[in-house]
């Protein structure tokens, strides 16, 4: 079973082969120069990191630089770790002392990998020794609860599921009433993958999101499914799904598929959203929750298997 930084250094090795590679390479300069601030800054914009994010990194370090008399490129490297660990450790709400089952509303528009993510969670949190309850919330889709229920079996965790078609709302309390019964950890509710342009079916989340209050979540965590392979185009559905249910965090799926990880910056710097969990591969145990250190440390690092070298620590950890 790989551990927590091999699973994120070989979902980021696209990344880290096309882009971060040759940010490394920068570093081995003799001296800091204005030539190296420009390509810099390319690099992390070709990377998807986006121009305003970019920007805002170079600034900061340019700064310290000035700050702290940096003016070896190695010195600058671990500046720039550091700074990109910090931008990247927004802490989720703490869940410890909640009474009731923790209940996870995942949303997000088609093809972004959203019932595969699922499995992984439920798998996930199986892991952690919590018991697991899925929600087949997604009526709309044809075959969508059947596609549910076969990853419920290859998990190992029971589905609660109406006929297609059927009230999302209604199957959201029937899931809460059995998980309240049976003193179930954690419920996982899928829904409709929708656009995030979609009026009415996104007013459908808000009911959704109404209904499990009502029927006892004490916690209710609202995470969105992003595929990292959108890049920029991903912080427009957050943005809107944030308006319409206030989303709680973040699941990158998809990060080992794209050579643009940067994007990653982006969210976290843009949205003030936490990411809380990452897409390492296509299997259901690959899934990693995010740790800034890991993912930074990762990026930088290009031999297989190795662990982190020189501490991008901020004094803080997620």
């Amino acid at each position: 079973m790989l551990g927590l930084f091999e699973k994120t250094h070989n979902a980021v090795q696209r990344t880290r082969d096309s882009w971060f590679g040759k940010v490394t390479r920068l570093f081995e300069r003799a001296k800091v120069s204005d030539a190296l601030w420009e390509e810099l800054e390319e690099l992390l914009i070709s990377a998807d990191v986006g121009v305003t994010t970019a920007g805002k990194l170079i600034t900061l370090v340019r700064e310290r630089t000035r700050k702290e008399g940096l003016n070896d490129p190695l010195q600058l490297r671990t500046a720039l770790k550091q700074e990109m660990v910090r931008m990247l450790n927004i802490r989720p709400a703490p869940l410890a002392g909640y009474q009731g089952p923790l209940v996870i509303m995942v949303v997000g528009v088609n093809g972004s990998g959203k019932t595969t993510s699922i499995a992984k969670l439920a798998r996930h949190y199986k892991g952690e020794g919590k018991s697991v309850l899925l929600a087949a919330g997604d009526t709309f889709r044809a075959a969508a609860v059947e596609q549910l229920q076969a990853w419920g079996r290859r998990v190992g965790v029971e589905v609660v599921a109406h006929q297609p078609g059927g009230d999302p709302g209604a199957v959201v309390f029937d899931a809460l009433q059995a998980a309240l019964s049976r003193k179930t950890g954690v419920v996982i509710v899928d829904t409709a993958g929708r656009l995030h342009t979609k009026f009415n079916l996104m007013e459908e989340l808000k009911k959704m999101k109404r209904v499990a209050s009502r029927a006892g979540a004490t916690v209710l965590e609202v995470i969105l499914v992003l595929d990292a392979t959108t890049g920029q185009n991903g912080l427009t559905q957050a943005k809107y799904f944030t308006e319409t249910v206030e989303l709680t965090g973040i699941f990158l799926s998809k990060l080992d598929g794209t050579a643009k990880g940067g994007v990653v910056l982006a969210i976290c710097d843009q949205l003030n959203l936490p990411l809380l969990f990452i897409g390492t591969g296509e299997g259901v145990d690959d899934i990693a929750p995010f740790d800034p250190e890991a993912f930074v440390d990762a990026l930088f690092i290009p031999e297989e298997g190795v662990q982190p070298r020189d501490s991008a620590q901020t004094g803080t950890k997620t």
